[in-house]
């Protein structure tokens, strides 16, 4: 019997992370835009090991100054409150403060885009190179063929 050495780390007992974030599937089941806001800001709330005082209180220096309260947070993450749907700049502080992303993926979804961490911006800035640098040796080749008489 072999045993593992708990500070090796095992390649075949691996997941890569997630890249892109999204809110659990009871927001995404939301009816209305509204709704999935209200539920992606409680489910943040929910999460963040901060309470929800202490994440206002944050979200005020983050804005510089702008009030927020619990109270107001609270009404953000009710579906019951029409009027009160959180606002781009507190959603961004929220964010911010929590270190959760997830409500912008959700703004992102409709329009197929995502939100990563920017440390990933460089490896998609090779991958797309690397493609065009391949769509042009296929145009390369062509050309190659079609000059040298075998098109």
């Amino acid at each position: 019997m072999s045993r593992r050495d708990p500070s090796t780390l095992d390649l075949f007992d691996w997941t890569p992370p997630a890249v892109v974030e999204h809110p659990d599937e009871r927001v995404l089941r939301a009816r209305t835009m509204r709704e999935r806001i209200a539920l992606a800001v409680a489910q943040v709330l929910d999460a963040s090991d901060k309470p929800r005082e202490q994440i206002a209180d944050e979200m005020s220096a983050y804005l510089g100054g702008e009030s927020v309260s619990k109270a107001m947070l609270d009404n953000y993450a009710s579906q019951a409150k029409d009027e009160h749907t959180i606002s781009f700049a507190r959603m961004v502080a929220l964010c911010a403060v929590t270190g959760d992303h997830r409500p912008l993926q959700l703004a992102l979804d409709p329009l197929d885009r995502v939100s990563i961490d920017a440390r990933y911006v460089g490896a998609i800035q090779e991958a797309m190179a690397r493609e065009q640098m391949e769509r042009l040796e296929r145009i390369a080749r062509a050309g190659r063929r079609q000059w040298r008489g075998r098109a």
